[in-house]
């Protein structure tokens, strides 16, 4: 499988539900992950890290249409669901930005 180059990242940040610990919504998240934005079309990269209470996960795609065709078939993926169920979504703040550069150590 060829990687493709990112041109876009795009970075969410929100709380956890009250009484999800971060161990449990990990393994949501990764289920979200591979059954949905994983398979999107232009996705290269996904991470994700925590804090006490907050979340954040960084995706680079290829290009801001496919982030945008990402998010909108989000809300009817069935693996969303799940973890759209144990977030904050009042908290929920999601910003994409153009890679303007990059480095890379070799």
């Amino acid at each position: 499988m060829q990687t493709q180059a990112a041109t876009i990242v795009e970075i969410a940040t929100f709380e956890r539900a009250a009484g999800v610990s971060a161990e449990a919504f990990s393994e949501i998240d990764a289920r979200v992950e591979r059954e949905h934005v994983s398979q999107q079309a232009g996705f290269v990269s996904r991470e994700t890290g925590a804090t006490e209470t907050g979340w954040v996960a960084i995706v680079h795609w290829a290009t801001a249409e496919d982030a945008q065709a990402s998010m909108d078939s989000f809300a009817t993926a069935p693996a969303a669901a799940d973890f759209m169920a144990h977030m904050d979504a009042s908290t929920m703040a999601m910003t994409r930005y153009t890679i303007t550069s990059r480095s890379l150590r070799e």
